[in-house]
This record gives C-alpha cells, sequence and structure tokens, in this order.
C-alpha cells in the first residue's frame, strides 16, 4: 500500500519534529530581518527596467538549453566579460546559483591525489562538492590557520604528492565573521596550493566598489573566487572568476555546468545591471556601512551580546525548540526573523539570524531589538 510505502518518510519527519529540527515554509512577512538582500536591490527600479528593456529587444525569458548546446546567449557572454574586468579576473564564468557552482569547483578541481582542507562551517554546497571529489579532504577547526598548516604538512608527510586546496568563505554565512584571507593567501602560496574562496555574503558590500574582501587577490593563478549574485546583487546566479585554464576545465570537466540548463538571459541582463548599480551608487554601501555598525552596537547595548562587525548577526540560544518559539513571536510581532537550527550550524547552537539591510532603517532596528529584549524576558518567566 502506499501509505507502507510512505511510512520511513514520515518515520524521519516525526523524528525531525521530536528533535525540533522539522523545517517547513514560512512566507515572507513583516520587516526583513532575515533576507540577504542587504543593498536593497531585490526591488531596484533600475534592475526591472534593465529586465524590461531587454524583453522589449527581444531577449528571450528561457535559454533553451545547456550553455554547450543552444543556450550560450550573448547576455551570458556579454556579462561574464564584464563580471571579470569588475572583479579583476582573468575570466568568469556564470551559474545558476551559488549552489551549483560551489558543487562544480569541489567536485571538478582537486584532482585525485590532492588534498582540499576546508574550514569546518563552510557552505553546505562545498561540503556538497567535497563530498564528490576524488581528492582527500580534511576540516579544519574554524578559522584557525594553524590547523591549515598541519593538515597539510601532515598530509606531505604521509606521502601526498598532489596540491593542496584551501576553502574558505570571505564572510561565514552563519556566524558574520570574516576568515583571515591573507594568512590562508600565504599557505596556499607555501604549499604550492590553491585559494578557493566564497565571497557570497561579501560581494557588493565590502571591498573597493563592492568587490568583495578579497579584493586586490584577483588575478593570480591560484586564487578562485565565487560571488553570488542572488545577496547583495539582488538577482540569481553565481560567477566564478579565475584563470582562463580554470574556466576552460570547469567548462569541460564540471557536470554542474556542462548537463544544467544555462540560466534565464534575462537574469544575466539584471545582474549586469545590478554591477553597474554598484559603481554608480556607492552612496548605497556607505549608508549600509552606518546601519550595520548601529545593528550591531544595539545588540550589545540592548542585549548585552557582542556583534559580528558584519551585517550577519547572532543571537545564540541553543535549544531549538526555544529558538523556533521566539522566532515564531518575533514574527508575530512583526519582525521576519528566522531561527537557524543543526544540521545548518552545529549541534546545541541553534540561533537567531538576523541579517541587516537596507531594507530597514535605525528606528526599525531599535524597535527590533527592544522586541527581542521583551521576548527574552518573558521566555525566563
Amino acid at each position: 500500500m502506499m501509505r507502507e510505502r510512505l511510512a520511513r518518510y514520515a518515520t524521519t519527519l516525526n523524528g525531525l519534529e521530536r528533535k525540533g529540527r522539522r523545517r517547513e515554509l514560512v512566507a515572507q512577512d513583516g520587516i526583513d530581518f532575515t533576507s540577504n538582500d542587504y543593498l536593497g536591490l531585490a526591488n531596484s527600479p533600475r534592475i526591472r527596467s534593465a529586465i524590461s528593456e531587454a524583453l522589449e529587444r527581444g531577449v528571450a525569458v528561457a535559454s533553451g538549453g545547456s550553455r554547450l548546446l543552444r543556450g550560450n546567449h550573448p547576455k551570458h557572454q556579454a556579462l561574464e566579460a564584464e563580471a571579470a574586468a569588475f572583479f579583476g579576473t582573468e575570466r568568469a564564468l556564470y551559474f545558476s546559483s551559488g549552489y551549483a557552482a560551489n558543487t562544480a569547483l569541489f567536485s571538478t578541481l582537486p584532482q585525485r591525489g590532492d588534498l582540499i582542507v576546508h574550514d569546518a562551517l563552510i557552505h553546505a554546497s562545498a561540503h556538497e562538492g567535497i563530498a564528490a571529489s576524488r581528492a582527500e579532504a580534511f576540516p579544519v577547526r574554524h578559522n584557525d590557520v594553524a590547523r591549515f598548516d598541519d593538515a597539510i604538512r601532515q598530509w606531505r608527510t604521509a606521502g601526498g604528492m598532489g596540491h593542496p586546496w584551501i576553502a574558505a568563505e570571505s564572510l561565514y554565512s552563519m556566524d558574520g565573521d570574516r576568515a583571515p584571507l591573507a594568512e590562508l593567501l600565504k599557505l596556499a602560496d607555501r604549499h604550492d596550493g590553491f585559494l578557493v574562496i566564497d565571497e557570497a555574503h561579501a560581494t557588493g558590500v565590502f571591498g573597493s566598489n563592492g568587490r568583495g574582501l578579497a579584493a586586490g587577490m584577483e588575478g593570480r593563478d591560484n586564487v578562485i573566487l565565487l560571488h553570488t549574485c542572488g545577496k547583495a546583487l539582488g538577482v540569481a546566479g553565481a560567477l566564478v572568476g579565475a584563470n582562463s585554464v580554470v574556466c576552460d576545465y570547469l567548462i569541460n570537466r564540471a557536470r554542474a555546468f556542462i548537463y544544467s540548463t544555462a540560466p534565464s538571459p534575462l537574469t544575466a541582463a539584471a545582474v549586469r545591471e545590478a554591477l553597474k548599480i554598484l559603481v554608480d551608487e556607492p552612496e548605497r554601501r556607505t549608508e549600509f556601512a552606518h546601519l550595520r555598525t548601529f545593528a550591531n552596537a544595539q545588540l550589545t547595548a540592548v542585549l548585552g551580546l557582542e556583534g559580528s562587525g558584519s551585517q550577519i548577526l547572532q543571537v545564540m540560544i541553543g535549544d531549538n525548540s526555544r529558538a523556533m518559539r521566539i522566532a515564531a513571536r518575533m514574527r508575530a510581532e512583526g519582525f521576519d526573523i528566522r531561527a537557524i537550527r543543526p544540521p545548518t550550524v552545529p549541534e546545541g547552537t541553534a540561533r537567531l539570524r538576523i541579517a541587516v539591510t537596507l531594507n530597514v532603517d535605525r528606528a526599525a532596528i531599535v524597535r527590533m531589538f527592544d522586541a527581542l529584549a521583551t521576548e527574552f524576558i518573558e521566555e525566563a518567566a
């Protein structure tokens, strides 16, 4: 019977429910304290106009196939050329999502006999690619440069003959803290290795013209950058910036690229406009810098918690059910805040992830933290 066939899935879901880890889709509602639309570009009139103009010129909604077949649209190529120039890389390759790009990078580039040393808190998409890689992999305690170095040395001592791949996020999506990129680059150079930097939460926000925290490292043949387009850029997809040989290799060997329908040419046109906005409207980043500084100060003043210094603020709860309960009450108060639970974060570190964006102002931030402080008082009563 169908009921019996589905029983194993229902059992798993019930187990997740008991642990406070069952997920469900919750519609966006209330003041935005959860999205990654950091610069408020998701509803940008300029980007909407760019899409409308492209449609009027006859640009198709869909690509119609993979990039290696009919799907290689001039809009994709124009975006990649402009993105390479903007981010200072020899070449750029446009993927449909950051997940697809990370999966492609790590499943394709490290070879058998290589070693992938990755920060333990790197994104799930990178873990997915690493699991599919032919290279040996070793997780390292978060932001511990000495352990990265030790792992590579031990691998060499044990006979490792290939190249090490060091993987990190420039700004971590759940903790909001920065990676020690300069030190990691020195390690990559010292050990004849590669450094892969996921700039997802730094693109558009940090660096000259929003080029990210790795700005200045681009153009090196052992540095590979990933810039997502669905966060601060307000659109969708991801750009891999790298040496031309690396990009050509991905085109020829990355299954996530070869066998995926190409992104809509309209999204490519929209990302091009988003990059132009970063240059034309630097006041967005200036305003955002002031706003995130204010939010960090409020976190400390109202809740007594240390801020991350970035736009991603964590309020550690620990217990899964309690985190969900507080988040639900905050949404009922009109503040769209979500709880993050394992396995997205380590066991016992369920938290509220508060994201600051230009979709809010200082007054909204003050009201939100005051409401959150009240929730904690009532929770403890």
